[in-house]
């Protein structure tokens, strides 16, 4: 609580000294201002909000107090890249072009997207931190990205001017830095629309300084399912995104002189990037951590489970400066009486195994991965502490935020406006969602699949190498282990959903999915 009391009085008397603050000659405006929050890779079991009880985030939970939480948001692909550029455009990668995140792959900027609305009515517009489309930034007033993945040490960034290291810095902390300069300097007689983006808590989750020694005394729980053993589920059983198998000890686990076997950042690349005193207090925690390794000679089952263990501390460790940094944005516009007239947003780019059947990563249409967390304050709308079982997707994003500042929302957008949900006029926008992902056979080996999921049941084919048919009742089996596509007792239901997977590649204009990507 004392550094909380200590953040909030810094930013309020930094606040007020600055020239940002609205002159008396100046009229706020009056149309809602919107603040995008995203966070890579945050599986919303790591929001204290939705009630896991894993970690604990006070500050990303003080949107929820304050706004409406969605338990059903989805993607529409779950990788970074197709689903920031379904965000975008508010379509599904068979429309927007965007379909994997091979290196050669780049977004097409020309084409529409919410921002470029949003300015075209005279919105101020800025992203900030990770952009991860390969292609520069358009309809946006000002940026600072990194560059592709980017690094959590000293942190290279491309802004209008140029590329700019910020030596010594860590990208979380950096990303709002530059997100409240950008505030700053913005015409408060206008709205803005800023999308404050953040690496974290993306592999190969290195923790900021002040958060090395953070969770090292805590044990996470094990997911009842972390050895699976994939039975009636060859897609699952191929995958290479296993902890035991593909989860590096040297760029994942930081054991120093350890190779990776499986891709991913290598350890030296962030270790230097760090100035001398922050390697030593990495090499304060984590090479005893390596000489406790190397003395157990852990094997099997026992080493799988160290190095579960390992990553979830660090992997809630860059969470919770995430958290931070949440908490220093909303304390900002309170101070400076935007809060009330912002909508707030907080979501990921796709969920995350937190070692459910074994895994880390994302990519399928299962559970984990597929949803991602949502949560909307806006104070002039939404009341306090409210909450949705909505089936919602990420192309509803646009529509929606386009929706509530009164803008016109083109009928090629393929999401659903969600105001009625957020102002309680309806509880529904749609019966199924429609999924398709694409990125095989590297780096994960998750094959191509596309499905439909309703409130109940799930229903996917796994295609391109492999032509198999997956069938999930969600109440009695949550947690996806018994595949139900050869049960009679199935039968009327999977027939149901074969024709209501048919109307959504229709409605959708997906008809030939497994054609419509190029090779």
């Amino acid at each position: 609580m004392k550094k909380s009391n200590i953040i909030l009085t810094s930013v309020t008397l930094v606040s007020s000294a600055l020239p940002f603050a609205v002159s008396a000659k100046e009229k706020p405006s009056q149309r809602p201002n919107i603040l995008f929050i995203m966070a890579d890779d945050h599986d919303s079991k790591a929001i204290s909000a939705y009630g896991s009880g894993l970690n604990q985030t006070p500050n990303i939970d003080r949107i929820a107090q304050e706004g409406m939480l969605f338990r059903n948001c989805f993607v529409t692909n779950s990788i970074s890249g197709p689903s920031r550029a379904a965000i975008m455009t508010g379509k599904f990668s068979h429309k927007n072009g965007f379909y994997d995140n091979r290196g050669e792959t780049e977004f097409d900027g020309t084409q529409q997207t919410f921002p470029k609305l949003l300015q075209a009515t005279d919105y101020q517009t800025a992203i900030i931190g990770k952009w991860h489309l390969g292609s520069k930034p358009t309809g946006f007033d000002y940026y600072s990205i990194h560059v592709g993945q980017g690094t959590y040490y000293s942190p290279e960034f491309i802004e209008p001017q140029g590329k700019k290291t910020y030596t010594g810095a860590y990208a979380t902390d950096i990303t709002l830095e530059n997100s409240i300069k950008w505030l700053e300097q913005t015409d408060k007689t206008k709205p803005f629309c800023l999308m404050m983006q953040f690496k974290a808590p993306h592999r190969n989750w290195m923790p900021a300084i002040e958060k090395m020694s953070m969770y090292e005394e805590h044990t996470f729980p094990v997911p009842a399912n972390f050895f699976d053993d994939y039975e009636g589920r060859r897609a699952a059983k191929e995958q290479k995104m296993s902890i035991e198998k593909s989860m590096n000890l040297g760029g994942d686990l930081k054991l120093f002189g350890y190779k990776n076997t499986e891709m991913g950042e290598t350890l030296e690349n962030e270790l230097n990037r760090m100035t001398p005193a922050q390697r030593a207090v990495f090499d304060k925690v984590y090479l005893p951590i390596k000489d406790r390794f190397e003395s157990a000679k852990l094997t099997g089952k026992e080493l799988t489970l160290w190095k579960y263990q390992r990553y979830m501390r660090d992997y809630m460790k860059c969470i919770s400066s995430v958290d931070d940094n949440v908490g220093k944005m909303i304390d900002y516009l309170k101070a400076n009486g935007l809060w009330e007239n912002t909508i707030v947003v907080y979501t990921s780019d796709q969920g995350f195994y937190l070692g459910e059947h074994g895994w880390f990563d994302k990519r399928f249409m299962y559970e984990e991965s597929f949803h991602t967390p949502l949560i909307i304050s806006y104070p002039k709308m939404i009341k306090k502490g409210t909450e949705s079982k909505a089936l919602v997707q990420n192309i509803d994003f646009s529509a929606t935020l386009l929706d509530l500042v009164g803008s016109k929302v083109p009928t090629d957008v393929q999401g659903e406006s969600l105001k009625p949900i957020l102002n309680e006029t309806k509880n529904k926008v749609r019966d199924a969602l429609y999924y398709h992902y694409y990125e095989f056979p590297l780096p994960h080996a998750v094959k191509r699949h596309y499905g439909i999921r309703t409130d109940r049941y799930k229903l996917i084919h796994f295609y391109d190498d492999i032509d198999e048919w997956e069938l999930y009742d969600l109440k009695n089996d949550p947690t996806e282990m018994t595949n139900q596509i050869n049960n009679p007792q199935f039968v009327k239901i999977k027939q149901n959903l074969m024709a209501g997977l048919q109307k959504l590649q229709i409605k959708y204009d997906d008809t030939e999915p497994t054609k419509s990507y190029i090779k």
